[in-house]
């Protein structure tokens, strides 16, 4: 599966992201498309009212007078989709378009002066966008009549216009969607390689055919691979100390079993050939506690457990103190709250305790615990412990 793999995992969180992105992006740019477009339609009708109203005239009368010839030929095309209309409020005048010839005029509705209204008028299976735009116009006497302009439009052409935009953007938006989608798949082929390496290598490391890793690989898996290469080393290193030691053990058990093995042969009294076995079973005993304790010390590895330095003292000072409470001994550490010791705490307890059980013993009145790093890098710096008196010394 998919969600198995580092690869998958990242490849579908950025499909998401990027499907989540483009989408946002293309509901964004289809609606500011559209806005545009509807509001470019909108400024169109009313330029046709204002072209309209500066082509009126007025007949001898002082009433409104319309033109013949339309500053818009769409006017004069009953097929055009583009309609006018104008009506005297109080009903006295009534002028339309050719362009309305055999079509309804229903669609105007009377407008206060400078009043403006817009309205969807739906007719023969068409959608029309109406603007009403109210006006007033003064006669010879002086007197004002009040006008109403109505232009309409059919909104087809720009119904079509925007799905051909809204299709032409998604058919972008898609073959961008996919070649943004294989350019991922191959940068994160490439950027993933070292830890693929990585898992080749152990795998060569657990068939024997390599012994360590041994790849150039990026710094931000040269911490990984070091501690690798620090653990095998330690392992192998322990794996030859215990096969010495068992060398070792099995060479000087030799001795005394060649000698157990010969002391029947020879003419001793009883009681001496049992001292004879008993000293030579408590040699063989030593040598093998030795052997033990040989392969017990095997200092610390690449991956030991910190241990903070200071409440450990602070607890073995407090226990040696009631040892040697007749002394009153002043006791002071300087140790900051976070010093660490990577190794076993046994041995560390047990050179400690050898240490200050010495400053107890010899020291006067003061015993200073000091310990710091050795050095100033943040893995295994090493550490310097001093165990001060003020005793006589040797």
């Amino acid at each position: 599966m998919l969600l198995d793999s580092l690869h998958g995992r990242l490849l579908i969180l950025e499909t998401l992201v990027l499907a989540g992105f483009l989408g946002t992006a293309g509901v964004a740019l289809y609606n500011a498309f559209r806005n545009s477009a509807e509001t470019a339609m909108r400024e169109k009708l009313q330029g046709h009212v204002y072209a309209l109203l500066a082509a009126a005239d007025e007949d001898k009368d002082g009433k409104m007078l319309l033109p013949k010839i339309l500053p818009d030929t769409r006017f004069t095309n009953p097929t055009s989709g583009l309609y006018a209309l104008v009506v005297a409020n109080s009903g006295t005048f009534r002028w339309r378009s050719p362009s309305l010839t055999g079509q309804t005029q229903k669609f105007l509705k009377p407008q206060p002066p400078g009043a403006i209204s817009w309205h969807y008028w739906n007719v023969d299976e068409r959608t029309m966008l109406v603007l009403n735009y109210g006006i007033i116009w003064e006669d010879y006497q002086g007197q004002g009549i009040m006008y109403t302009f109505a232009v309409a439009a059919d909104i087809a052409p720009l119904t079509n216009e925007i799905q051909g935009f809204r299709q032409t953007l998604w058919l972008w938006l898609g073959g961008l969607a996919g070649i943004l989608l294989i350019a991922q798949g191959v940068i994160l082929n490439w950027g993933l390689k070292p830890l693929r390496q990585v898992a080749t290598d152990l795998r060569d490391i657990e068939t024997g055919a390599a012994e360590r890793l041994t790849g150039q690989y990026p710094k931000e898996l040269q911490g990984l691979t070091g501690n690798l290469n620090a653990l095998l080393n330690n392992t192998r290193t322990k794996q030859q100390r215990y096969r010495n030691s068992l060398d070792d053990l099995a060479h000087s058990l030799k001795t005394p079993l060649a000698i157990l093995r010969n002391a029947p042969s020879q003419p001793e009294s009883f009681q001496e050939f049992f001292v004879l076995v008993q000293e030579q079973v408590s040699r063989m005993d030593a040598i093998i506690q030795h052997q033990l304790r040989r392969a017990a010390t095997v200092g610390h590895g690449p991956l030991a457990r910190a241990i903070l330095i200071r409440p450990l003292i602070e607890r073995l000072t407090r226990s040696i103190n009631k040892v040697y409470s007749d002394k009153h001994k002043q006791i002071s550490l300087n140790i900051a709250p976070k010093t660490r010791f990577f190794g076993d705490e046994g041995d560390l307890l047990e050179l400690l305790g050898n240490l200050i059980d010495n400053a107890f013993k010899y020291g006067k009145h003061q015993i200073q615990v000091s310990a710091y790093p050795a050095a100033k890098q943040e893995i295994h710096p090493g550490l310097i412990l001093k165990i001060e008196d003020d005793g006589p010394g040797i």
